[in-house]
């Protein structure tokens, strides 16, 4: 395999420290301009916290159980979904369409940009694959065929190295 330069690349490279992750993102907010309100910022921690794909009514339930009584007007699902477009627009978190769920984003300090995803269909892991080749050929063949893209979206579907080495259990 190629050498990894950029821990993106390395597909064993995760979003493990959530709080981490939020510091970097709030970093991040402050250089760009951007302001991280509390219920972006707990929806941002709890993506992160997860170490595998969330939906958004999995979101919206946690930020029900985990509100004090008075917040729980606040987790309603268009301010989940005002929190996760702002989230995605910046860059901060992707959306793995196939499942219709969210992952944190491996280097937060970026702008919105295409990556590949290997998505475990048993252990549902995702795996952020950064690879500006494939990003660049996917962009390059449409191009070729007269398609101007717009938005790429690519998603891998199979088993993980760990599930792929274990036995279905039935």
């Amino acid at each position: 395999m190629a050498n990894h330069r950029d821990p993106c690349i390395d597909p064993g490279h995760h979003v493990h420290d959530a709080d981490g992750f939020v510091a970097a993102v709030e970093r991040a907010c402050v250089e760009r301009g951007l302001r991280l309100t509390p219920i972006r910022a707990r929806v941002l921690e709890l993506v992160a916290g997860q170490g595998k794909p969330v939906k958004a009514y999995d979101l919206l339930e946690m930020l029900k159980d985990h509100a004090p009584g008075d917040a729980v007007g606040a987790a309603a699902p268009p301010t989940v979904y005002r929190a996760l477009d702002f989230l995605l627009a910046n860059g901060f978190i992707h959306k793995l369409e196939s499942v219709n769920a969210f992952v944190a984003c491996h280097h937060p300090s970026t702008a919105q940009h295409s990556v590949p995803f290997l998505i475990c269909d048993r252990c549902h892991s995702a795996v952020e694959l950064e690879d500006a080749q494939v990003v660049a050929a996917l962009d390059e063949r449409a191009r070729a065929l007269g398609f101007v893209p717009q938005a790429q979206t690519l998603e891998v579907h199979g088993l993980c190295a760990r599930c792929s080495t274990r036995p279905m259990v039935g």
